[in-house]
């Protein structure tokens, strides 16, 4: 729908409906991605026959699928308005306050997997000393290993890199208003170029691990991402209910 005021269209309310959209689409995609993750679950720890693997490939590709198109999405919402997506109103505020550039840090995924390591090493040390594989995330090959020191190392640059870029656009606010347009332009192309890193370091660990440990990743960092926003979620109606009393006392 497209509202006219004297023969023009009201772009503001083409933004806004825009915008809104993204909002719901957000919380009809974290709730489709619950789904697939209480699906990732239920497929066996390890894959003992062939249809057991074709099973767990297909259910990543589907949640990888699915992250591609909140991305694809986001992109959309952010050429209509980038302040809303920086924003981010369908957020709480434990969410927010762990944002890097409106979104995860990269280089987080990096960090859940050596936790992922260290947990399975624990509860694996007996197979690993008679060299029993576990084919987990406690058993990446020497080579897995080199690549993945690679992959974060070179993804680390490329958020110092971002977030240079971010501190430069934030250091030139005295001609925001004279050059707001451009320089809402140059906050877009910043934005995604961040969630482009995002998107590759997922897909570099596609194509590095195998599928079992992948399906073990991707666990892991939707239970994270779940904790989070529930315990964010339970915070901020806390401290409503605390307003709300403080409100009534007064």
């Amino acid at each position: 729908m497209v509202v006219l005021v004297s023969g023009f269209v009201d772009v503001t309310f083409v933004v806004k409906t825009e915008v809104t959209k993204f909002q719901k689409f957000h919380e009809e995609w974290h709730e489709h991605l619950r789904e697939l993750v209480q699906q990732m679950s239920k497929l066996p720890k390890s894959c003992t026959t062939n249809q057991d693997e074709q099973n767990t490939k297909l259910l990543i590709q589907k949640v990888i699928s699915h992250i591609n198109e909140y991305y694809r999405v986001k992109s959309l919402a952010a050429k209509n308005d980038i302040l809303y997506i920086f924003s981010a109103p369908w957020s709480n505020s434990l969410e927010r306050s762990l944002y890097w550039i409106a979104g995860w840090r990269p280089t987080t995924a990096f960090h859940i997997i050596y936790s992922e390591c260290g947990i399975h090493l624990e509860s694996h040390i007996t197979n690993i000393l008679n060299r029993f594989r576990n084919s987990d995330l406690a058993d990446l090959s020497p080579n897995q290993l080199t690549r993945f020191s690679e992959l974060q190392c070179e993804t680390i640059q490329r958020e110092n890199n971002i977030t240079e870029q971010l501190s430069d656009w934030q250091d030139s606010a005295n001609d925001i208003i004279e050059n707001i347009d451009k320089k809402m332009e140059t906050l877009v192309g910043i934005l995604e170029r961040a969630d482009e890193v995002r998107l590759n370091t997922l897909h570099n660990l596609v194509h590095l691990l195998t599928p079992q440990q992948l399906l073990e990743f991707l666990i892991a960092a939707t239970q994270l991402l779940f904790g989070i926003r529930s315990w964010g979620i339970n915070h901020d109606n806390q401290r409503v209910k605390g307003s709300d009393v403080s409100v009534l006392k007064f």
